[in-house]
């Protein structure tokens, strides 16, 4: 049974920074391709960043030189820190594991920026 369950989220002023967490267990972690998405409130899920299997990232125009995700093979973790916040970065966060058409999701973390 795969499981994926975020945490790290939270109220954190503009500018300031957060760094999301998720754990995944049930699967062949190193080999999934990962990623974070968040959705707003009235607002379309988004994909935030993106690593794949062999460590390669890939970021949303929005959070480029702001966000880095990382990963831990030995630990099955994946990673999301976030710096130099927005309020327009408040949503849910989600983690993603995907691989061979097949994707699960956690249950997502809440992330409020404002002062």
């Amino acid at each position: 049974q795969v499981q994926l369950v975020e945490s790290g989220g939270g109220l954190v002023q503009p500018g300031g920074s957060l760094r999301l967490s998720c754990a995944a267990s049930g699967l062949a972690f190193s080999t999934y391709e990962m990623s974070w998405y968040r959705q707003a409130p009235g607002k379309q899920r988004e994909l935030v960043a993106i690593i794949t299997s062999g460590g390669t990232t890939n970021y949303a125009d929005a959070v480029k030189g702001r966000f880095t995700i990382s990963r831990n093979n030995a630990k099955n973790t994946v990673s999301l820190q976030m710096n130099s916040l927005k309020p327009e970065d408040t949503a849910v966060y989600c983690c993603n594991a995907y691989r061979g058409g097949i994707g699960y999701w956690g249950p997502g973390t809440q992330v409020t920026v404002s002062s």
